[in-house]
């Protein structure tokens, strides 16, 4: 017996290895761990600038932060993005639950691509209320799309605030514009709220609707509705002539009952199947013909500078809630009060009076 089993009380002796390298590089790792936590605000210009899709990802979790030193970086990074957006179309694509969205936006997509344009897709994704959590499945949904080389998709959780990811959203519209994307699409979570915040920051507006769906219009609000620049009766492969011709028939109707818009661009209603590309290609076309006419009347520009102003005075207001809230003097008062709204002793409304008084008194 060898001297190292000797002394082995075990009915089973072992060996020595061979000792294994280190699979780990320890100088790449430190290398890697200094490059993630060393990146000027330069670093985050050129590398947004040169398409760098990693560096675009990280500039846009620097918005995305609550953390307040994130987020100064982030608006210095904007400031400096900003004269190199603006040059692109911005799609916002809505529908109703199980009309396919992801299905069209990679068919949509693929067509676009195969054009020659560089694509950003930026999906508006549910949260849970409770746990905070998200499924964030648009990527594996698109995976054509999340392959190419000229495709960039974003999933941002909603958290349970449309308001705060729509204003983080259009920060990003324009670090993937500086980024060379001229093709911008954003996904919202279904019809309802996130639409009328989505249209406040796009130049077309889709709306995706199915056929034979029982009563066509059931579930859809009159402002989104309002809002649509195209309705696309998606999955028409899985629908009968008749029901498909009956749901062009009647959106086509309830188009017709709004006012013309200010645009001189009436909204017309198509159909299309994203797993069979039928329509695809029509769609796209009819974008196009949207901006070219809104262009040459003036009307595109007017909507941006707009949408800039209203996006203006709404960072202001979230501004200063949140400011509101950070206030050390609100924070101490307000479970307390709270408290007492909840136990009938003051109304909410003097509750509001109260901690505004605190949070005025502690400038």
């Amino acid at each position: 017996m060898s001297d190292k089993n000797k002394n082995n009380n075990s009915s089973l002796s072992s060996t020595e290895g061979t000792r294994q390298n280190n699979a780990i590089n320890n100088e790449a790792l430190n290398r890697f761990k200094n490059r993630r936590s060393s990146l000027s605000l330069d670093d985050y210009i050129a590398g947004i600038k040169n398409g760098d899709r990693t560096i675009l990802s990280r500039a846009i979790t620097l918005i995305e932060s609550t953390k307040s030193s994130h987020r100064e970086l982030a608006q210095n990074i904007i400031e400096q993005c900003l004269p190199e957006a603006g040059n692109s179309i911005r799609v916002g694509i809505t529908g109703v639950p199980g009309v396919g969205k992801s299905t069209f936006i990679e068919s949509m997509g693929n067509h676009i691509l195969e054009e020659g344009h560089n694509l950003a897709v930026l999906a508006i994704d549910p949260s849970s209320m409770r746990s905070r959590g998200s499924i964030l499945g648009d990527k594996t949904r698109m995976e054509t799309l999340a392959n190419h080389g000229n495709a960039f998709i974003r999933p941002s959780p909603t958290g349970g605030s449309l308001g705060g990811v729509a204003r983080k959203t259009r920060e990003t519209i324009y670090l993937c514009e500086a980024a060379g994307y001229d093709t911008i699409f954003i996904e919202t979570v279904g019809v309802g709220q996130s639409e009328t915040a989505v249209h406040s920051m796009v130049d077309f507006f889709l709306l995706l609707m199915l056929a034979g769906a029982g009563d066509e219009l059931q579930g859809i609000k009159r402002g989104v509705m309002e809002m649509a620049d195209a309705i696309a009766i998606n999955k028409i492969d899985e629908a009968s002539k008749k029901a498909v011709s009956q749901a062009v028939r009647e959106y086509k109707n309830a188009l017709h009952l709004y006012p013309e818009d200010q645009s001189g661009w009436r909204p017309e209603v198509t159909t299309c199947s994203a797993v069979t590309e039928k329509g695809i290609p029509e769609i796209w076309t009819l974008i196009q013909e949207y901006v070219r006419l809104t262009k040459d009347n003036g009307y595109f520009q007017d909507k941006r500078n707009r949408q800039a102003k209203h996006w203006m005075y709404d960072t202001i207001s979230n501004r200063l809630r949140e400011h509101f809230y950070e206030n050390k003097a609100v924070q101490k008062q307000k479970d307390q009060i709270e408290q007492q709204v909840l136990n009938g002793e003051i109304s909410s409304f003097k509750a509001a009076h109260q901690l505004l008084e605190l949070y005025f008194k502690s400038k």
